[in-house]
């Protein structure tokens, strides 16, 4: 089943509409939080397991830590519509009927959502709402329904669009019908998915454009790998590790890129990896749905899963997603700001073995002169610090840290790599030139962004520049050949004549999307 600042450019062409999710972020101000049955069960979902598994979390201090989304996923229906057109849950699996489930599980204090597909059928062969869009929202409106999975099996282009623009109309048809109730449903989108594994990236990039203005998050690459499925847990969300690095340029409040479920007990996870799990998606501030057998998680599952410092980094209201400080090939840095005032750093070991690493507060923006105290977000101690933090990882271990000050906020430059999202490659300093090189760790790939300079750690008086036609290093002399602009579309624009940064050409006329000219960049970038 394949479930898969301000904007500029692209996205600035959507017609906004006055429930856009970013343009009105109340209806889901932080990322969601619940229980969704799929990667656990699949289409084996009935009503006693999620009774079940509402009782369980009510009692084990999930729904007390935040988890208070119930979502029904695919085969919950009948094969056939009823003769009025409307869709009709399937009675053996729910005999006391979906309203009486939603009343059941917000009695404990959950909210209530379900899944349905943009096409003729749903990804398991149940009737998907193509034609039916009107009927079906009204329809989970009166269910008692507030959130709603749209998944995108079975759509097919046709009156001349391309596959794109067939996904685009029908997910801006939903997003009209849903913005147009009186209680409009929160809106997961699943259209990204379906590009994201694409030779090129450029329609996967375009639909990541219009996503944003027309739900509250979206599943944007590959299904997590199922209970029952075949090969590596730990492979499956490092793949969605990685697509979720892709697009953090794309994230504000009101609007959260989705890289799929948290599963903490698939049998294949160690318990190193599935707490990396946890702590990666809550520095994104991805959204946090468990899909597992809650009754029968273990403590140790439910204490990492209740860390309510990650929470609160998960559900800070900057919602900003942590981005790649440093990547050498093996341990991956990230770090972002949180509304505190403080700074996050998550140091990943992608690794099978052990690795020792010393962070440099450089490499997060910080000074290194002066003193900060870093708390270790696993177990809450505290240590002064001062030019970096010293960390030691167990294969596919994640440390997480909060830096703070004694007096005031932190005052953090964006920093980090700038890479290519299509090739992987970091721009990389390299004898006052610039090449893009595989990311290998250091201060000749980290770079710091000031306004609209864009400086090397490794000479922190040059700024990239442009003659027009190539990039290079020159020392900073704040004119036009040395100002850039970064555009939610992913493009470094020169303020010299409009062209962008090129991996292979130094820089050319900005296109449409182009692998070549797409670029993930520190947090905190101002688009």
């Amino acid at each position: 089943m394949k479930l898969p600042l301000i904007i500029t450019t692209t996205a600035a062409m959507v017609p906004l509409q006055a429930q856009a999710s970013i343009q009105s972020p109340n209806l889901l101000p932080t990322p969601p939080m619940g229980f969704n049955n799929w990667a656990r069960f699949m289409c084996e979902l009935n009503e006693t397991l999620f009774i079940d598994t509402a009782d369980a979390m009510a009692s084990n201090g999930l729904l007390a830590a935040g988890y208070n989304w119930m979502n029904l996923d695919d085969c919950w229906m009948t094969h056939q519509r009823a003769p009025n057109g409307s869709l009709m849950w399937n009675t053996t699996k729910f005999p006391h009927g979906l309203p009486w489930l939603g009343e059941y599980v917000k009695a404990k204090g959950f909210r209530f959502g379900i899944y349905e597909d943009a096409g003729n059928l749903t990804c398991g062969g149940y009737p998907g709402s193509l034609g039916y869009e009107e009927l079906d929202a009204r329809t989970f409106a009166d269910w008692g329904v507030e959130y709603l999975k749209l998944d995108g099996c079975n759509v097919v282009p046709d009156n001349g669009r391309t596959s794109q623009q067939q996904y685009r109309h029908l997910y801006g048809l939903w997003h009209r019908i849903l913005s147009g109730m009186s209680h409009p449903l929160v809106f997961s989108e699943s259209a990204p998915a379906y590009f994201a594994n694409a030779k090129s990236l450029s329609d996967w990039y375009r639909v990541m454009d219009w996503v944003p203005q027309y739900g509250e998050l979206a599943r944007h690459s590959n299904d997590i790998l199922v209970y029952a499925g075949e090969g590596s847990a730990w492979d499956s969300i490092m793949v969605n590790y990685h697509f979720n690095t892709l697009v953090a340029r794309y994230q504000r409040p009101g609007y959260y890129n989705d890289p799929d479920f948290l599963i903490p007990d698939h049998p294949g996870l160690t318990m190193d990896e599935k707490k990396s799990q946890f702590a990666l998606w809550a520095s994104f501030s991805a959204p946090l749905i468990i899909s597992a057998y809650i009754p029968g998680l273990y403590k140790e599952d439910i204490k990492f899963l209740t860390n309510r410092d990650l929470i609160e980094v998960d559900q800070d209201p900057l919602a900003q997603q942590a981005t790649l400080a440093s990547r050498d090939g093996v341990v991956d840095v990230l770090t972002r700001s949180l509304v505190d005032g403080s700074r996050l750093v998550t140091v990943l070991n992608t690794g099978n073995s052990s690795v020792q690493r010393d962070i440099s507060l450089r490499w997060l923006g910080l000074d290194p002169e002066q003193r900060y105290r870093a708390r270790n977000l696993w177990d809450g101690t505290d240590e002064d610090i001062q030019r970096g933090i010293a960390v030691t990882l167990n294969p596919h271990a994640t440390d997480v840290y909060k830096i703070t000050v004694l007096d005031g906020r932190v005052e953090a430059i964006p920093t980090g790599i700038v890479f290519n999202t299509a090739s992987g490659n970091c721009l990389t300093e390299y004898e006052d030139t610039v090449q893009f090189k595989p990311c290998t760790g250091g201060e000749r790939q980290i770079w710091q962004v000031r306004g609209p300079e864009i400086s090397p750690l490794s000479g922190s008086l040059e700024c990239l520049a442009t003659n027009g036609t190539h990039a290079f290093l020159a020392p900073c002399a704040n004119n036009r050949a040395q100002m850039w602009s970064y555009q939610v579309s992913g493009n470094l624009k020169s303020e010299l004549n409009g062209h962008c940064l090129t991996e292979g050409n130094g820089i050319a006329s900005c296109g449409s999307e182009l692998d070549s000219q797409v670029f993930g960049l520190p947090s905190g970038v101002k688009q």
